[in-house]
């Protein structure tokens, strides 16, 4: 399914490049929605304290600085929403769970509650787009562009492509609407599938 961005050319941009670019382009535009979708089940995030001392097998201390950062997020969303912005994010979450998606469900889910908008949705619904490959992950910015992430074999952010058209950005939005309309809201999904679990019970 990248066919999804291969009408416009891409900028290759190094990790640092990104993360730059990404600032200056966020809310640089008022009135787009923001839209995300996460497909891989593993990633490496050794900046992140939560995720450091989750590695590090200290559970408790994980999620007490997931909960730490309620105050940033609900912030996030009072800004998004000056700015005329919703932030919505589609999951893939394949059985059995990761033990990184155990840690980072956690996350997800305080970050729903403080605003931002998330379902998931298992590779069954992905199958139809699926059939050439895995699926990237993808973030809109304002009215023109997406960035295609990418990941080193391990795990770790190494950058991503930039495609900056209006065309490649409605075409990726509506992607991700549609699955997301088929998807289950996060609080949902938690407390059928999720609630109390640590890695320690996997």
């Amino acid at each position: 399914m990248r066919d999804l961005l291969t009408a416009s050319p891409g900028a290759r941009l190094a990790l640092d490049a990104y993360r730059a670019d990404f600032r200056k382009r966020d809310f640089a535009v008022d009135g787009y929605d923001s839209w995300k979708l996460e497909r891989r089940q593993h990633f490496e995030e050794p900046e992140d304290t939560s995720w450091r001392a989750y590695v590090e097998g200290d559970w408790a201390q994980a999620l007490q600085l997931i909960e730490a950062r309620r105050a940033d997020l609900l912030q996030l969303s009072r800004e998004a929403a000056d700015h005329g912005c919703r932030l919505l994010r589609v999951r893939v979450v394949e059985f059995p769970i990761s033990a990184y998606l155990t840690w980072e469900l956690h996350l997800l889910r305080l970050r729903a509650e403080c605003g931002e908008l998330i379902r998931i949705v298992g590779p069954g619904q992905l199958a139809p787009y699926e059939r050439g490959g895995s699926l990237p992950e993808l973030i809109t910015l304002g009215p023109d562009t997406v960035y295609d992430i990418s990941y080193d074999a391990a795990g770790l952010a190494d950058g991503a492509t930039r495609y900056t058209d209006r065309t490649t950005r409605e075409r990726v939005a509506r992607f991700i609407a549609h699955l997301y309309e088929q998807g289950e809201d996060i609080a949902d999904f938690m407390t059928r599938e999720a609630a109390g679990l640590s890695p320690a019970e996997r």
